[in-house]
């Protein structure tokens, strides 16, 4: 059965001729000689054309390589349709891979105009504006270029402005809720996979930001390869069982914060044990060029440009990741003593903070708590203290965007580093030494 999404009018004769090779000439002469392919027209008498029927011209394409004339291989679509039958399904089509489509540019920078006014239409809670600008894009541009040059860089710039204070976080979730559904739309409309090597795609435990590895499943499925999407949050549990069973070619897993950096080097090790190879990436990774090391996988680089490529080579050409250097034995056991003590550490700081809580407010400081001590625990088990400094950075550039008083932060840390003394011993000289540097 065809999804609805297969067969929403949505491509333009430019983005169809982009994706199959087909001179336009041709196809408008197939159209009118044998119904196929059958588009639909805009208001402006534009043709518009399906997923279904590119995948229906890409089959016509693939008889006449096996040698069908063009009239043939009708003949074969219309006698395999009325015997009940899906010809698509019934005879496969197996392409080569589509075709890199570099980015268009348009006169006037169409692309930045339509990433713009669709950032707009999120940010007014506009949905129904939001929804007809990513139409035009799609009648004027591929899938591909839609969801690289206009919906991934308006999410960007989205999320500096949240980071900047001047977008709200109902504001960004809006946003991020209408391309998830677009790219899960778009995914759904992907043709069949034609590949064999499977590959799985998710986010590792805590990790709920999913933009990012949804828009790597798509562009995969676009390029033939079936991609198992696993979403946010994906639990170590019973992962094992999942790879034994799926037992896919390549995981790849998407982790933005540094504490999600440290499930996913979890998931990592237990992978290597499995055999299975990982790639792997996030913002985390662009912001600590050094924490992709600590990783046993390929790491993808810091965008998504060229991601499909060097997922095509690791497929083709696999290789052993990089040896990574494994956490010490003291870190290990720092980790575990922290782990032991958190809940006391922070039930200290509440004691420290509470006659005179400055301008931390009580919510603030439940939050400031459950961060940082996810911070210190994912530094020891990455197995380095100073992976913490850029996390410090971004939250005191936050406060200060915000208007709040970065001598807040200082005034919070000290008292988290008073509670530490009082609870850590020795074994976590690490967590300790590190809360002295910082603060001398």
């Amino acid at each position: 059965m065809t999804s609805p999404a297969a067969e929403t009018p949505t491509f333009n004769l430019k983005a169809v001729v982009q994706e199959t090779g087909l001179k336009p000439d041709t196809l408008r002469a197939w159209e009118r000689r044998y119904g196929l392919p059958s588009p639909a027209r805009s208001s402006g008498k534009h043709r518009l054309y399906s997923q279904r029927d590119i995948d229906i011209i890409k089959w016509l394409i693939t008889r006449q390589d096996e040698g069908l004339t063009i009239s043939r291989a009708v003949d074969l679509w219309h006698k395999l349709a009325g015997e009940g039958q899906d010809p698509l399904k019934a005879v496969p089509t197996a392409p080569p891979p589509p075709r890199a489509i570099a980015p268009a540019q348009a006169a006037g920078g169409a692309l930045p105009d339509l990433a713009t006014a669709w950032m707009e239409a999120c940010l007014a809670f506009d949905e129904t504006r939001g929804e007809n600008i990513l139409s035009q894009a799609f009648a004027l541009y591929s899938p591909e270029t839609v969801a690289l040059d206009i919906i991934r860089p308006a999410i960007v710039q989205i999320g500096e402005g949240w980071h900047a204070g001047h977008v709200t976080a109902q504001q960004e979730h809006f946003a991020s809720a209408l391309a998830l559904r677009r790219l899960d739309a778009m995914v759904a409309a992907a043709p069949q996979p034609f590949r064999t090597q499977r590959i799985l795609v998710g986010c590792p435990p805590e990790e709920l930001h999913t933009f990012s590895p949804m828009l790597i499943t798509f562009l995969l499925r676009r390029h033939g390869w079936p991609t198992l999407f696993l979403g946010a949050n994906v639990p170590l549990t019973r992962f094992s069982q999942t790879i034994q069973q799926v037992r896919p070619q390549l995981v790849i897993l998407s982790a933005q914060l540094l504490h999600t950096a440290a499930t996913l080097l979890d998931m990592a090790e237990m992978l290597q044990k499995e055999g299975i190879p990982l790639a792997f990436g996030g913002l985390v990774f662009s912001d600590i060029p050094e924490l992709a090391a600590r990783i046993p996988g390929h790491y993808l680089g810091d965008t998504l440009d060229n991601a499909v490529t060097r997922i095509e080579h690791l497929l083709a050409h696999p290789t052993p990741a990089g040896a990574t250097p494994p956490t010490s034995p003291a870190m290990i056991e720092a980790l575990r003593h922290f782990e032991e003590q958190r809940p006391l550490i922070g039930a200290r700081v509440w004691q420290i903070l509470k006659p005179n809580g400055g301008h931390i407010s009580p919510a603030h400081l439940t939050i400031a708590n459950t961060h940082l001590g996810q911070n210190i625990a994912a530094a020891l088990r990455l197995g380095d203290m100073s992976f913490l400094s850029h996390d410090l950075s971004w939250i005191d550039a936050l406060l200060a965007e915000r208007d709040l008083p970065t001598a807040a932060l200082r005034h919070y840390l000290r008292a988290y580093a008073q509670a530490a003394s009082a609870h850590l011993d020795a074994r976590a000289a690490a967590v300790l030494d590190w809360f002295d540097t910082l603060l001398s």
